[in-house]
């Protein structure tokens, strides 16, 4: 057996047993963490790609949508939000608020912000459902 792995498994040789099957449990534990590591790896890739299971995959984020058009503004609001890491996570926070008759919004990565105007009276559980609904997390309503 090679030295360099025998030291590193501290396997006893031979005559031991009891340390063979020291040695498949650890090379079972190496195996699955060195598996554990590839997987995160592959999924941070695909993540930073807008491939992740947050943007929904796809490799091009679509383009933020212009902002809707509502009558005069009676109310404005200010949503905090937590999970949106690129562009297309924006969009579809967007696209949902937008989707609300009478709202319509501007959403910005850095800060994780949402601005909407609105020109009826909407709750604020309405807005805070809309983006939930999209797998991100509302932090506070202003």
């Amino acid at each position: 057996m090679n030295p360099v792995f025998q030291a590193f498994f501290a396997v006893q040789g031979p005559a031991a047993p009891a340390g063979r099957s020291s040695l498949a449990g650890r090379a079972i534990i190496v195996v699955c963490v060195i598996a554990a590591i590839a997987w995160a790896l592959r999924e941070s890739a695909k993540h930073f790609k807008c491939g992740g299971g947050c943007c929904g995959g796809g490799a091009m984020p679509p383009p933020v949508q212009e902002a809707k058009k509502i009558g005069a503004v009676v109310a404005t609001r200010t949503i905090d939000i937590d999970g949106m890491h690129c562009m297309k996570c924006v969009s579809r926070v967007q696209a949902a608020l937008d989707a609300i008759d009478g709202v319509s919004s501007d959403v910005s990565l850095e800060p994780q912000r949402a601005v909407v105007r609105m020109d009826r009276e909407v709750s604020g559980e309405v807005l805070r459902k809309a983006v939930e609904d999209q797998g991100f997390a509302v932090r506070s309503i202003a």
